[in-house]
């Protein structure tokens, strides 16, 4: 181990983020203390919540920082141990941020059983499907026969929403930003219907596939398409707040939506916003119910891969601008 590779922030973006915010940087491999464990990177997931944390929009993150390595949860394999219960060459889910090497105590790890694809604690069994797990079904409250609405639902949390919706028997309706996003939706992972919020017709679209109007909302995004989502909610309808991708990466976010309270009040919607750590006494039984769902076939799990940390950066902004399908995960060399 002759040096770490990272990826740092060079500067904070003031608008649209872009690849020379980052710079790539070797330190010293860190030394491992008492109670920690040494984790070499295999891969780490970029998910567009960590833009919220570059313009401090996001109180759990803590305030914005250059100069700092890039924050992200990885996969990797222990090489070097000073915890009992960690041997070396077990592989862990991690706050590795992007980085090679990384140092840490034994509570912030969750050690990946030996049968499992490490790569699906970076998906379906990790933050991302824990986020959809728990808000739809414990935020949304669905019931079989529901129509379900999902923004950006070819992303890392919205495709598994939709499979989950499918799975628990609800009317699933997607909205992307491209057609082979919408037909891969409808196509691959079987939604009933995909709407374009692009196109001009977008509203149109959206009152001809939800004829029944929606009774869950699950929003990623904010904006113009939860405004529309408002417009379709029925009497006593749940909206769970996952994201706000139309607000981070700008420096003029859109003005929220008309409707509010009015709607709210005049339909008895309940709108909550949640994170994933409100459940985490409880991520193990959702693992349990994940992973019978993934051996049995019944849930797809999408990957965008990328390769080599220099390319994380470009990765990222690309991603912000709706490139990714699935979760977009960059391997190590």
């Amino acid at each position: 181990m002759t040096g770490n590779t990272q990826v740092l922030i060079d500067s904070l973006p003031r608008g649209k983020l872009e690849a020379h915010h980052y710079r790539l940087h070797t330190a010293e491999v860190p030394t491992v203390q008492e109670g920690e464990v040494l984790v070499k990177t295999r891969a780490f997931a970029i998910t567009a919540g960590t833009r919220a944390g570059l313009q401090g929009s996001a109180s759990y993150a803590g305030a914005p920082q250059a100069g700092v390595v890039m924050n992200a949860t990885g996969v990797g394999e222990v090489v070097e141990s000073r915890v009992a219960e960690i041997p070396v060459g077990s592989m862990v889910l991690a706050p590795t941020g992007w980085q090679e090497f990384s140092a840490h105590k034994a509570r912030m790890l969750t050690l990946i059983p030996r049968l499992h694809d490490p790569i699906h604690y970076l998906g379906p069994l990790g933050v991302n499907g824990l986020t959809a797990y728990f808000g739809l079904l414990e935020v949304g409250q669905p019931q079989p026969g529901e129509t379900l609405m999902i923004s950006a639902a070819a992303g890392s949390v919205g495709h598994l929403v939709g499979q989950i919706g499918k799975l628990k028997g609800l009317r699933v309706v997607g909205v992307c930003g491209a057609q082979s996003k919408g037909d891969l939706l409808q196509n691959e992972l079987s939604f009933d219907a995909a709407v374009n919020y692009k196109k001009d017709t977008f509203r149109a679209d959206l009152k001809s596939a939800t004829p029944d109007g929606v009774d869950v909302y699950f929003d990623n995004t904010g904006g113009m398409i939860l405004g529309a989502a408002l417009f379709r909610m029925n009497v006593f309808g749940r909206i769970a707040c996952c994201g706000v991708v139309s607000q981070y990466d700008t420096d003029r976010p859109e003005p929220g939506p008309k409707g509010i309270p009015g709607l709210l009040i005049n339909k008895r919607i309940q709108m909550r916003g949640f994170l994933v750590f409100d459940f985490a006494a409880r991520y193990a039984e959702a693992r349990e119910e994940i992973t019978a769902w993934i051996q049995s076939g019944e849930l797809q799990v999408l990957t965008d891969d990328v390769q080599g940390l220099q390319s994380a950066p470009d990765a990222f902004v690309d991603l912000l601008s709706g490139g990714n399908v699935g979760t977009r995960i960059v391997h190590l060399d």
